[in-house]
């Protein structure tokens, strides 16, 4: 019998699911009206949900409140707010045109800390798994308001969804001395996590009106979003807000960035932060909050603001110590996590042009890239025909930007005591470019979501989608992705090595990638990329 096999578990899964499947009466107009703590929210009902769009969880952080930690959401009285279209995405770029990522033109501003609610429940008694979920973008770009993201899937199979904004780029990260000497914290550059922080607050304070369970809390997220759950893991600031985590393609192992003292190969936030705002031609914190956030966005486009990074740092209060330090030194939120990454991750996030044509500019790549461990690295990665640099060069790149991220933060969390169940997405997604694009990055989150519909995928995309949502919605309810119908995901052990393949075909096996992943956990430890 697994290790991780509980038929406790078994059971109340599947009297929840008989419990799911019993009749009950539909929705009403008067259950769109909700009580919240500044107010009552008035949403729609939807495919048999009760949706909420543009709740106000913090205060608007514009003028004064400009690069400061989110302060609370002034209430609105006896009036009843209308919940029923989405607020403006923060201040972002967009993305390249032709980008897989792109989608149509979506109002934004710097007033944007909005979230939304999905939940099937009828009533604040019901006490179902909340989720959480935190975008991806690079921390530079993205919403809540993804279509790609709508809940209403996942509250059908008995979750109540939390989509979140959260402020990007240098409205989100932007460190600078000023702020630092003016913060009671001394410290400056994780607004973005604080919102992230505060939006998880008004979950605890709220989510129970919404049938919501604010002892059963996960968070979730892909790329920057899965970055965001890692850090959350790692800062005491989030402790009690959540209960179990799911990363998806990104972690924040290895260096990172300091608020004040930078390491020897880097400069610190604040450095990089007084850089951008000496191309802004600000010199006062009152200038800084006055000039125009068109203005803020153009310098990123400057000389002097083209090195901003846009990033979390080490600041002593919100981190206090680096995410691998943290779980090291078992100071992070110590919770079950399910955590993978896809096989092509690097297709949607490369041009073909950057990889190398001939085998001398391949061997002249890797040389450059991992300098004496060229040999250990071609025999993992062999290239002997020139039609065979592609796939290496970019599952080399994914492996070691994503794959090593994912199956530390497994080790890490299972050293730690806690749960672990690692995947591996395999499956490609149809679309024109599904030849080149593969398994790419971000493309098993429609699947996670469940948001695969009638005619617009294959049976495999469904099959794929109604197994996935399945095992992200047991997470949330109890910790363990198994339940009645699916196949048996087993825990993730260092020794053991087990693993789901997300493809085709769902079925465990054991030893991802092993000796490519063992290649760049020797260079993770080192502390190189």
């Amino acid at each position: 019998m697994p290790r991780h096999f509980r038929p406790s578990l078994f059971i109340a899964l599947l009297f929840a699911g008989l419990a799911a499947g019993l009749p009950r009466g539909p929705l009403l107009a008067q259950d769109t009206l909700v009580q919240t703590v500044a107010g009552n929210v008035e949403g729609v009902i939807e495919n048999g949900a009760r949706v909420f769009r543009g709740i106000p969880f913090a205060a608007r952080p514009v003028g004064e409140l400009r690069w400061k930690p989110p302060q609370p959401v002034e209430a609105w009285g006896r009036a009843t707010l209308p919940a029923n279209s989405f607020g403006p995405q923060c201040v972002q770029a967009p993305f390249a045109a032709g980008s897989v990522f792109s989608g149509p033109p979506t109002p934004a501003a710097e007033d944007c800390l909005y979230l939304n609610v999905w939940t099937g429940a009828a009533d604040a008694e019901e006490r179902r798994p909340v989720m959480v979920w935190i975008h991806g973008g690079a921390l530079t770009r993205g919403s809540g308001s993804v279509g790609a993201y709508d809940g209403g899937a996942l509250a059908a199979k008995g979750a109540v969804v939390v989509t979140i904004n959260y402020r990007l780029g240098p409205f989100g990260y932007l460190a600078h001395p000023l702020l630092t000497a003016e913060s009671e914290h001394g410290s400056s550059g994780n607004y973005g996590v604080l919102d992230q922080i505060a939006a998880l607050e008004w979950v605890r304070d709220n989510i129970a009106a919404f049938g919501g369970d604010p002892d059963r809390v996960t968070i979730f997220g892909e790329s920057a979003g899965s970055w965001s759950v890692n850090t959350l893991m790692a800062t005491p600031l989030a402790a009690g807000l959540f209960h179990r985590a799911i990363g998806q393609s990104g972690g924040r192992f290895g260096p990172m960035m300091r608020l004040s003292n930078a390491a020897e190969e880097g400069r610190s936030a604040e450095e990089i932060g007084s850089a951008f705002i000496d191309a802004i031609g600000a010199t006062t914190l009152e200038e800084m909050r006055a000039v125009s956030a068109s203005k803020v966005m153009g310098a990123l486009a400057t000389p002097g603001g083209r090195g901003f990074r846009t990033a979390e740092n080490v600041d002593g209060w919100v981190l206090p110590t680096d995410v691998t330090t943290a779980f090291a030194e078992g100071r992070h939120n110590n919770v079950p996590v399910l955590v993978g990454f896809n096989a092509d991750e690097m297709t949607s996030l490369s041009s073909p042009r950057s990889v190398p044509a001939t085998l001398d500019a391949w061997r002249e790549w890797v040389a450059g890239r991992v300098g004496d461990e060229a040999e250990r690295f071609e025999s993992v990665y062999p290239a002997v025909e020139e039609s065979e640099i592609s796939n290496v060069f970019m599952r080399s790149r994914g492996d070691a930007l994503f794959g090593i991220q994912m199956r530390t933060w497994a080790r890490a969390s299972e050293a730690a005591g806690a749960d672990a169940w690692l995947y591996y997405f395999t499956h490609e997604p149809p679309g024109p470019a599904k030849a080149y694009l593969k398994s790419y990055h971000a493309g098993e989150i429609v699947y996670a979501f469940g948001n695969v519909g009638p005619g617009e995928r294959e049976a495999a995309d469904r099959r794929l989608a109604r197994s996935m949502s399945s095992y992200w919605v047991n997470f949330a309810a109890t910790g363990d992705p198994n339940g009645p119908g699916l196949p048996p995901w087993p825990a993730y052990t260092p020794g053991g090595e087990a693993y789901l393949i997300l493809g085709p075909t769902v079925e465990a096996a054991t030893g991802l990638r092993a000796a490519q992943l063992d290649f760049w956990g020797r260079r993770l430890q080192g502390g190189l990329p």
